[in-house]
């Protein structure tokens, strides 16, 4: 059986300043929430394959599909009024490109995945109510016409949050023509 998705690497072949390659922080029980049928056919992702445990698995951080690249991406921005010249993905990487039948090229990001190397301290990880309202926000705004990033599939983890209480955790897997920011 060929990959369900597969993936090129474009960003993990810029200088490494661009980015840190980060290991994958495995949760206990992952459970899959929803996943976006419409957007799995535009990619060309085999949507059968978006509801096995398997794919649940990969959304999760627990599981590699061959060929992707996790990696955390760093970029310079203003924070609290300042300008700081290292910021990076906390709480998010970059699998890797999905390239469709028509040549387009879109990232495939799991954000709440666990800490990288830009964490700053924090867990890495995501309490589920911020992800169902990013799947659902983005999906609202891209049924308006506005370009935005796009939610392919929402997992909770089997793992708690701890943020101003204790939370469900959760992951959401998005795509977007790219995540680089500006």
């Amino acid at each position: 059986m060929s990959a369900p998705i597969t993936f090129d690497n474009s960003y993990g072949q810029l200088p490494a300043n661009f980015y840190t390659r980060q290991a994958l922080q495995p949760v206990t029980k992952p459970s899959l929430i929803k996943v976006n049928l419409d957007l799995a056919h535009q990619l060309g992702v085999d949507p059968t394959w978006l509801q096995t445990k398997d794919a649940t698995q990969v959304f999760a951080g627990n599981a590699l599909l061959p060929g992707a690249d996790p990696l955390a991406t760093v970029y310079a921005g203003f924070q609290f009024g300042n300008w700081n010249p290292q910021l990076g993905d906390g709480r998010a990487l970059l699998l890797g490109e999905i390239l469709t039948d028509t040549g387009q090229r879109f990232d495939l990001q799991l954000k709440g995945s666990g800490p990288t190397h830009y964490s700053r301290g924090g867990d890495g990880r995501s309490p589920l109510g911020p992800v169902l309202r990013e799947y659902l926000v983005s999906e609202a705004m891209n049924a308006l016409g506005v370009p935005t990033t796009r939610a392919l599939a929402a997992v909770t983890t089997g793992e708690s949050v701890y943020r101003e209480q204790q939370e469900p955790g959760g992951v959401l897997t998005r795509v977007a023509s790219s995540h680089i920011r500006f």
